[in-house]
């Protein structure tokens, strides 16, 4: 078997029918076999995969796994020789599928790579790749910051920079659409289930590029990704809460508990500050932040801050990740 891809699914039937249709129509001349693990949804997927997909495997959790058990479940089931963890609100351009894995069995020291995401309009998805976070690019992740130097360093964007058809070296690609040889999924460690949602993808190529292969970004490769349609329906900032939380456990696993004590410590000074500010445009009548209202944003920071003094426990539970 060439390619497995492993869609894992929670409550987004819809995407995962646009998803599935765009990869039978784009994946072909290659041996391969689509497995969807769905995390317990009430969405009726098995019924559309049943009718409209037969040749899919389909493995239904009993609970909501998570992102990380989840495609770990899949992969136990899967025999490919390359993994494609893909998420189910993703749409295939083009023959972009067959090209990466053409890439990964002619480069040797290549273990996994990702391709260009768009979003629903067309734009570019920054998140695409990243640098692996630490402290200090935390502190300055401010929109402006990266709009007025998108190819500062901290940020780990110079690759979206890069001529059409070039390949780059990069620190950290996207779970939506994550191929990798899976002799160095297993090598890694595969996803580390500590993680319920988000970081999972960063932890992943940490782990690869430890285990001393090269991780790429191929910009003439274009996926769909329409992004965080699950975590939208969570609880009240329970997603951006579970972002840091997840962070800080990435810290806690690469750099030791105390690192990830002083994230948690730089991020309440962040959210004081960010909190500070809001107070300062609340008298404001209209005033908007990044499309939002003042208070909504004072009330997200006010959660973080919670969280990020001990105030705050939150439980990993909930909805798995349909988009970072």
């Amino acid at each position: 078997m060439d390619l497995s891809v492993i869609i894992v699914n929670w409550n987004s039937a819809d995407y995962l029918r646009t998803c599935l249709t765009s990869l039978y129509r784009t994946t072909a001349g290659i041996d391969y076999e689509v497995l969807v693990v769905d995390n317990f949804s009430h969405d009726g997927c098995e019924e559309i995969i049943r009718e409209e997909f037969p040749t899919v495997h389909l493995i239904e959790a009993k609970e909501n796994l998570g992102f990380a058990r989840a495609n770990n479940l899949g992969y136990g089931h899967s025999s490919g020789e390359i993994l494609l963890f893909l998420n189910p609100d993703t749409e295939i351009i083009g023959d972009s599928i067959l090209r990466m894995v053409a890439y990964l069995r002619t480069h040797p020291s290549v273990g996994a790579l990702g391709a260009r995401l768009l979003n629903s309009d067309g734009s570019l998805q920054t998140s695409c790749v990243q640098a692996f976070p630490t402290i200090c690019n935390q502190v300055l992740d401010f929109d402006l910051l990266r709009q007025l130097f998108p190819t500062w360093k901290p940020w780990g964007m110079r690759a979206l920079f890069a001529r059409p058809g070039q390949s780059v070296e990069v620190d950290a690609i996207s779970g939506a659409c994550f191929m990798v040889k899976r002799s160095v999924f297993e090598e890694a460690g595969r996803f580390g289930e500590e993680y319920f949602m988000y970081a999972d993808d960063l932890d992943l190529s940490y782990k690869i590029r430890k285990a001393g292969h090269t991780i790429v970004y191929l910009n003439d490769c274009q996926v769909i990704h329409h992004g965080g349609k699950s975590s939208a329906n969570q609880a009240d900032y329970f997603a951006d809460v579970l972002q840091r939380e997840s962070l800080a456990q990435f810290f806690r696993t690469t750099k030791g508990s105390l690192y990830s004590g002083a994230y948690r410590a730089a991020l309440s000074g962040i959210a004081l500050i960010r909190l500070a500010l809001v107070i300062c445009i609340m008298p404001f009548a209209g005033v908007r932040l990044r499309g939002k209202a003042p208070g909504s944003v004072f009330r997200k920071w006010s959660r973080i801050l919670r969280w990020a003094v001990g105030f705050e426990n939150w439980p990993r539970t909930a909805g798995t990740r349909v988009g970072s």
